[in-house]
């Protein structure tokens, strides 16, 4: 039986990255994302409903998260879910965990200048391999204008 685990998922982070490292050296970020949709109900009334997602990124993409990422700050990450168990006070716990294999800072934030150094998380470094020889892009602080409803510009 054939399987498919993708995640793509744009919202907030709810805290600042908390990078550690393995003992083989290798960088962790843990971050917490906020996600959250808005929907009518049929009598009319608007309700907003958020999803608080656990998630882990790995390699000098952590370091970059942890470097100029911060609690607030929106982004765009693609990756797969990883179930995960252990016991707690005797107690058995479980949780869904995004392992996030690209990560993508949009809006503006601390170190407006990230993408235009180069780093792993900005928009010209996370662009797929296919794209890398196209122009250079603006800056992932750059904001399109009000209203521009072109989807030629859709980050995925």
């Amino acid at each position: 039986m054939a399987s498919y685990n993708r995640v793509i998922l744009m919202g907030n982070l709810t805290r600042d990255p908390e990078v550690r490292f393995l003992p083989s050296g290798k960088a962790v970020a843990g971050l917490g994302l906020a996600v959250s949709s808005k929907y009518r109900t049929q009598d009319g009334q608007d309700h907003e409903e958020v999803c608080f997602v656990t998630c882990e990124v790995y390699g000098k993409q952590a370091e970059n998260c942890g470097k100029y990422l911060s609690k607030g700050r929106q982004v765009l990450m693609e990756g797969r879910l990883r179930y995960e168990q252990w016991e707690k006070d005797g107690q058995k716990r479980s949780a869904l965990k995004v392992i996030a294999d690209r990560v993508q800072f949009l809006g503006g934030g601390k170190g407006g200048e990230a993408a235009a150094e180069g780093g792993s998380g900005g928009r010209a470094a996370s662009r797929p391999a296919r794209e890398e020889a196209a122009p250079e892009e603006p800056t992932a602080s750059a904001e399109p204008a009000a209203g521009a409803g072109d989807d030629d510009n859709l980050p995925f």
